[in-house]
């Protein structure tokens, strides 16, 4: 598989069927990320968004077809080893470290690094998320929804990814908060972070996207630029609510 430009993909899944147990979940699909994009993968629930993140962040292993990450396979390769290796990501319902306080949340998120070199990057998602920075030593559980899902993303860009996935970040929020919570991926991406987003909230997600893929039951059932797949008149009907 080959990238837009000619090159390798940084993320390339190849014909990848995985299983839970006898459940057939991804059926074959294939798909790539190339560096610098923002795609997004949008379905309904049940269709395999976050099991295709599952099989790339290597908590689940495909039983055929292969994944790359920048050249590399990684089908077989364990979740911990991949962190180390560039890959990022923020799970489904956030999940931080609720008795544990801001910081020592982001220092998790640096549990691959030194922890004397990571003063930079605290900064840097300060910065990105101000809010955090007033609650640096509350404890996680006491934060608001949209708070912790700005923690959960903190903690993934401590790990210094240069492939972030992110799981349903909009899961849960008010509105305004959602905006935000786009923008900033936005941001995250033109500092020079690739994102794979499993989002919902398809015109949000395909808003900010430079390409997209709809998942149906664990296969791809049609991908391209997300300007195209906004205007595409079955994604209209089942995930943009137009009748």
């Amino acid at each position: 598989m080959t990238a837009v430009n000619g090159g390798t993909p940084m993320l390339a899944l190849d014909d990848v069927n995985t299983y839970y147990g006898h459940i057939h979940a991804l059926r074959g699909i294939s798909l790539s990320v190339n560096q610098g994009e923002i795609v997004t993968l949008i379905g309904a629930n049940g269709a395999g968004k976050t099991t295709t993140l599952k099989t790339i962040s290597g908590l689940l292993h495909p039983r055929q077809g292969s994944v790359s990450f920048e050249g590399r396979d990684i089908s077989k390769t364990p979740a911990h080893e991949l962190v180390r290796a560039g890959i990022g990501q923020s799970p489904e319902g956030r999940r931080i470290f609720s008795r544990l306080t801001v910081i020592e949340n982001l220092q998790m998120g640096a549990f691959t690094r030194n922890l004397n070199e990571i003063g930079p990057d605290i900064d840097r998602v300060f910065e990105l998320f101000p809010r955090l920075r007033e609650r640096t030593h509350q404890l996680g559980g006491t934060l608001s929804g949209g708070e912790q899902q700005m923690l959960a993303i903190g903690r993934a860009l401590m790990s210094e990814p240069r492939l972030l996935l992110l799981d349903e970040p909009s899961l849960g929020l008010a509105p305004i908060l959602v905006q935000q919570v786009f923008e900033k991926v936005r941001e995250i991406n033109k500092q020079g972070t690739t994102i794979l987003l499993v989002e919902q909230n398809a015109l949000q997600a395909l808003s900010i996207a430079h390409r997209g893929y709809v998942l149906q039951t664990g296969e791809v059932v049609l991908t391209g630029p997300a300007s195209d797949l906004i205007r595409n008149e079955m994604v209209r009907k089942a995930y943009l609510g137009e009748h």
